[in-house]
């Protein structure tokens, strides 16, 4: 699925994403790459996370550009602690990340230096990029990941969508994931489809549709309650 190096583009709020060739998907809204993510995952999210304690744990499913992380770090810094978990089986190389606009940008440009730690840090082990984040990259298949029971409070599900990756959508997956969740954890994720709702719901998982960011009616919110 690599083989081509995934081309960079401009969305609408000015920041980048890139496109991947081999399946012919963009990493990002083509209306704004940073308001999507902050949208779906920061404030549909992170902001809403049910467990109140002085660390978060946080898995992400498909880091890509690394901006899902970039957005947690700004958002948490000074707050709480954070330990970052991410998979990609198929990383962007150094070169690409380095010339992501994300930066750019006054509220993110503090983080220059984070960012491009996120995309160099060491693979299959426990990175601190700051005194209150660590970032462990796991490069693995999903459908191989075997995650410890209750272990993460909030899962960012941000795989390419049901149609180039139907595997990564499935019952057996995000049941594996939901046990990985302490009770009250959140999964959250852009893709509303019927198909990954009911998924969600067969395993356990609460399932809200909220509305979603611009150029997308809703996305995802899935609560795993108490048994």
């Amino acid at each position: 699925m690599n083989g081509l190096k995934p081309g960079l583009s401009e969305t609408e709020d000015g920041s980048n994403s890139l496109y991947n060739k081999t399946l012919n998907e963009f990493y990002h809204s083509k209306f704004g790459a940073i308001t999507e993510s902050n949208h779906i995952f920061i404030q549909n999210g992170l902001c809403r996370n049910n467990n109140k304690t002085d660390i978060v744990r946080i898995l992400e499913v498909g880091f890509g550009t690394g901006l899902n992380a970039l957005l947690t770090l700004k958002e948490m810094h000074g707050k709480v602690r954070v330990n970052y978990c991410a998979i990609e089986l198929y990383p962007i190389d150094i070169e690409t990340s380095e010339s992501l606009n994300f930066c750019n940008f006054p509220d993110l440009e503090s983080f220059r230096q984070n960012f491009l730690a996120f995309h160099t840090a060491e693979w299959e082990t426990e990175i601190r990029i700051k005194d209150d984040f660590t970032l462990h990259k796991m490069r693995i298949d999903l459908l191989a990941f075997q995650p410890e029971p209750d272990s993460f409070d909030l899962i960012y599900f941000d795989a390419f969508s049901p149609n180039v990756q139907p595997e990564l959508w499935s019952e057996t997956i995000f049941r594996k994931l939901y046990l990985s969740l302490k009770v009250k954890g959140i999964l959250v994720t852009y893709c509303a489809k019927g198909i990954v709702k009911q998924a969600l719901r067969k395993v356990g998982f609460e399932v809200k549709r909220l509305t979603g960011p611009p150029g997308k009616r809703h996305i995802i919110q899935a609560i795993k309650s108490a048994d």
